[in-house]
């Protein structure tokens, strides 16, 4: 989750190690909070690996730089947009990281098989409380905080996929757009 979110926000520029960190953890949300313990040796990694490239920037002062993207970073978001691990695709704040990078996916198609994956997953039947292998359902649980969790999963569960369906069975045509990453949700 977190080389992809460094790799997504690169794909839009260049950008300084603090304000790349600043991105990061707003993404991520106080839930799961960005250290420089796990966000530089993850810069690095991916520098030595080719994908990203760091210079000095001197009007900052010491010890500041400024990383890209290079042409094999782009090539590895692409690869990790159109076949994002199963774990990114069944956690809801991974998901969400993918999702928000989709957008630099070149084609529609490619765009709509991950959020068709997405679809999938949510539809398989699913709860945090079994009886043997069978899910149990909200109605079924007498603790009032694990039914507050089920009703709770099955609003946020029935909403995205509300705009699944909404996305992929739209008849319009849609077009594959970048937009502006550090613009405020509505």
């Amino acid at each position: 989750m977190l080389e992809l979110a460094i790799l997504g926000f690169l794909a839009g520029g260049a950008l300084p190690g603090h304000e790349l960190r600043r991105r990061v953890s707003q993404l991520t949300g106080y839930t799961r909070p960005v250290s420089d313990g796990s966000l530089y040796p993850a810069i690095n990694r991916l520098t030595k690996a080719g994908l990203l490239e760091r210079r000095a920037d001197p009007g900052a002062g010491p010890a500041r730089y400024v990383l890209s993207l290079t042409g094999a970073g782009r090539t590895e978001l692409l690869k990790r947009l159109r076949k994002p691990a199963d774990h990114e695709i069944t956690d809801f704040t991974r998901f969400f990281t993918v999702l928000a990078f989709l957008s630099h996916l070149p084609e529609v198609s490619e765009q709509h098989a991950v959020l068709r994956r997405r679809l999938e997953f949510l539809e398989e039947p699913a709860s945090f409380f079994y009886d043997g292998d069978r899910p149990l359902r909200a109605e079924e649980v007498a603790d009032p905080y694990r039914r507050g969790m089920l009703l709770t999963a099955r609003a946020i569960s029935s909403a995205e996929r509300a705009w699944l369906h909404a996305v992929l069975d739209s008849d319009e045509p849609t077009k594959s757009t970048s937009f502006p990453l550090d613009e405020p949700a509505s």
